[in-house]
């Protein structure tokens, strides 16, 4: 964590106090999930994405992942998610221009849509795909529930992936042809492999590795959580129709004894990203697996340049298809990004 613990944008200043070369600069990425928003007085909007773009990777493309920004203040509720969308058609508009950098940022986008409306989601979706200029590329469902008061949830209830409003929702998100992504946490990943079994058609993308719960109850007991998240992860990469996102893991646990005055580098956080990563590589295989930056959330324990030169660590010894498919490739065939697939 930085210096400025408890404060919950990203400290520059900190971040600055390291500078890497840039490990193999002209491999292309695909940065499959990362937020522009307004948050406590925080600003990530295009150009800041753009200033943490410019750090020296080749950043070809990049996927908007939904988080609740810039929804209409009134209106149906169902529908005011239709902000979000129209401003990050805006957002990539800006980016198309070439005044921020030659990388397609939000070059397509995944949106919020509440899926217990069962059936009834199909115009709603409609009116995202036409909002977006056509960027629109599916869904995020946050149903991560835990029922330890110590663990913040973000889903509705517990099981949702098992309620037949989602189950509904879900099949006329696979006869549309777009994406749900996941986000939950590793006690429930045995939902994942459900939905994906009974719904062999539609693509689900798993986010953040299937988010393992470290802290709370599971505190101190790390080694007891890798070895379930393990055989769960193991289980859901089975399922042919899911891909996994590789990122937003934690780098400094609360015991670390180093020197928190200064950030991370990206050996540290290989280190600490490559037994979940190697794993989740090993169920899925490269051509199911992408890695993600997940910023600005991310931003605040390490830079986009230490972000991604971990990452390339720990995919050094890697083949070049290999690399491929966990760079862009993946990302690209998810999301069905043109040109890149």
């Amino acid at each position: 964590m930085p210096a400025n613990t408890g404060q919950t944008a990203p400290d520059d200043s900190w971040l600055a106090l390291l500078d890497e070369p840039v490990l193999e600069p002209d491999q292309p990425i695909v940065d499959p999930h990362h937020h522009l928003w307004l948050r406590s007085g925080y600003t990530y909007l295009l150009p800041e994405l753009a200033e943490d773009l410019a750090s020296g990777h080749n950043v070809v493309a990049t996927v908007f992942a939904e988080c609740h920004s810039m929804y209409r203040a009134a209106g149906p509720e169902s529908q005011r998610s239709l902000g979000e969308t129209e401003f990050v058609r805006g957002q990539a508009a800006m980016s198309a221009s070439g005044e921020f950098g030659s990388t397609r940022a939000c070059d397509v986008m995944f949106g919020n849509v509440d899926l217990t409306l069962g059936a009834a989601v199909g115009p709603i979706l409609e009116q995202h795909i036409e909002a977006s200029g056509g960027r629109f590329r599916g869904v995020r469902i946050s149903c991560g529930w835990d029922a330890d008061e110590r663990i913040h949830n973000v889903g509705q209830s517990a099981h949702l992936l098992r309620d037949a409003r989602v189950r509904e929702a879900a099949e006329v998100i696979a006869r549309m042809g777009l994406t749900l992504d996941i986000w939950l946490y590793h006690p429930q990943l045995d939902e994942v492999a459900e939905l994906a079994d009974a719904l062999p058609n539609l693509t689900i993308v798993l986010n953040h590795v299937g988010s393992p719960i470290l802290g709370g109850p599971y505190r101190n007991r790390t080694d007891e959580v890798f070895a379930d998240w393990r055989t769960r992860i193991i289980r859901v990469g089975q399922c042919d129709n899911v891909y996994v996102k590789l990122g937003a893991l934690p780098i400094r646990m609360p015991g670390y004894e180093g020197d928190r005055s200064k950030p991370p580098g990206s050996l540290e956080v290989a280190e600490a990203w490559r037994p979940w990563m190697e794993t989740c590589i090993e169920a899925f295989g490269p051509a199911r697996s992408m890695y993600e930056s997940n910023f600005p959330v991310q931003k605040r324990w390490c830079s986009y340049q230490v972000c991604w030169n971990a990452f390339k660590r720990i995919s050094a010894n890697a083949s070049e298809t290999e690399k491929a498919d966990l760079f862009a490739g993946a990302a690209a065939r998810a999301y069905r990004i043109d040109g890149l697939s």
